[in-house]
């Protein structure tokens, strides 16, 4: 896909602008040292701090907190562009964005907000949001981390796990879905600031990853973690509402990590058919390969179109949930078939480390599980169908 081509009626001058200005960061910068920080399973903190000089976090934040001010699809389109070179990089931009800046604007305070996200939008540090716990994950009513109140302050006890963004040096906190209470025999949930100087607070980086081995993923655990009672986001007894409004949004950033990292395996294999020759002519000149391609093609354009609508939805302020779950199973799904795929066009070479396609299909493998695993997206869908 060239950067420079307008291909769809939603894109604009400076979507197009915004692409290859990434496309070239990312190759010229990230692309040299994707291979070592995987392999080395080591999260920068200089190149997290250059995703930051280029406005790469708090893209769709207004410019008074130290943000772009830009649309949906400028954030998508970014996100994308990383994930055609590095998923590692594109995750630390995804969550940091979608799960860390967002709901802090969205629902914090004016206080809260002056005081958390110009460091957040400068890349000088990085915010995570705290769902995921041992018994809840595809059930988040499972959470057991638990905040009370006492004295203007919430004690929180509890543990996250494989949160990003929330070990590394650059962690500035967390925002954690916790329980504060019951109403009518029902748990209550929070949302609760907690940034990592606070008493309590313990964050450990998770090792031996399979996947997005250069982005910063933690286990966090809060032993009778005190933070003041301002540092609720939003009211209390309504973060699972808060949860489910900004994992929607998650999905958007999810399915552009699937269609970029597809994207990018598209071109390698595509690249490989044309050079590669066996029974003295390139192997794309075989029916077999060149309808691989013809699929992986084609599945990247359905691919691409759903997502930008969904983009779309949400810019227009039109309901787009189901769209959301639309767009990240079908870009994850198609990210597992086309690095499949093109692994088997690179036949024993894909499967050397030496060669970067090995890295783009263990790094698909994470996208059908996070942000709603392709099963529990499929219940989402039937449940708008009526079902």
């Amino acid at each position: 896909m060239d950067a420079t081509v307008n291909i769809n009626p939603l894109i604009k001058k400076h979507h197009i602008e915004l692409r290859s200005r990434i496309r070239h960061f990312a190759e010229t910068e990230i692309e040299s040292l994707a291979k070592e920080l995987d392999e080395e399973a080591t999260f920068s903190k200089s190149l997290t701090k250059r995703l930051g000089e280029m406005g790469l976090f708090g893209i769709s934040i207004p410019e008074v907190y130290g943000g772009k001010d830009l649309d949906t699809l400028s954030y998508i389109i970014a996100v994308e562009e990383l994930a055609r070179v590095d998923s590692s990089q594109a995750a630390t931009v995804a969550a940091h964005n979608s799960l860390g800046i967002v709901p802090i604007f969205n629902y914090g305070t004016e206080k809260q907000k002056r005081h958390l996200l110009p460091s957040l939008t400068s890349g000088d540090y990085v915010w995570a949001f705290g769902l995921t716990e041992a018994d809840a994950g595809s059930d988040a009513t499972g959470v057991k981390t638990i905040a009370e109140l006492r004295d203007g302050y919430y004690i929180i006890n509890g543990s996250k796990l494989f949160i990003t963004n929330s070990a590394s040096v650059c962690s500035a906190g967390v925002t954690a879905l916790t329980i504060t209470g019951e109403k009518e025999g029902k748990k209550k949930f929070s949302a609760i600031l907690v940034e990592r100087q606070s008493e309590g607070y313990i964050a450990e980086p998770i090792r031996n990853k399979m996947v997005w081995r250069a982005a910063d993923t933690g286990k966090i655990t809060f032993r009778n973690c005190k933070v003041p009672k301002e540092n609720l986001l939003g009211e209390e007894g309504k973060g699972a509402r808060i949860m489910l409004e900004i994992i929607d949004g998650g999905r958007l950033s999810i399915a552009a990590i699937g269609l970029g990292l597809a994207q990018g395996a598209f071109e390698m294999a595509l690249e490989y058919a044309k050079s590669r020759h066996q029974f003295n002519q390139p192997i794309g000149k075989f029916q077999s390969i060149a309808f691989k391609l013809a699929d992986m093609e084609t599945k990247l354009e359905l691919a691409r179109n759903t997502l930008y609508k969904a983009c779309w939805q949400k810019d227009s302020n039109l309901p787009y949930a189901k769209e959301a779950a639309i767009a990240k199973l079908y870009c994850s799904e198609i990210a597992k078939e086309i690095a499949d795929e093109a692994v088997q066009i690179f036949g024993s070479y894909g499967l050397m480390k030496d060669n970067k396609i090995e890295r783009f299909y263990r790094d698909q493998r994470i996208l059908q599980i996070g942000e709603g695993t392709s099963e529990i997206l499929r219940v989402l869908i039937s449940r708008h169908l009526g079902l």
